[in-house]
């Protein structure tokens, strides 16, 4: 499943909301506010949201042998 069901509202990936720039969200219904925010206009825009990095592997603790056939 690429989105989750569980997603906590917040104004920065609100359908109304618009980052203004990192501290504040200019929302066509309540005016400005914090990106951590929501209100009950609250409608979820996947397009806005950034999912988390992928984890980085470590391969330091491999040998060049672990990876021939």
């Amino acid at each position: 499943m690429i989105f989750s069901k569980k997603i906590e509202p917040r104004c920065q990936y609100c359908e109304f909301g618009k980052m203004l720039n990192d501290q504040k969200v200019v929302c066509i219904k309540k005016g400005v506010m914090s990106p951590t925010s929501h209100c009950r206009k609250f409608r979820y825009d996947p397009l806005k949201r950034l999912p988390p990095r992928p984890i980085s592997l470590d391969f330091s603790r491999h040998q060049d042998d672990d990876f021939t056939l």
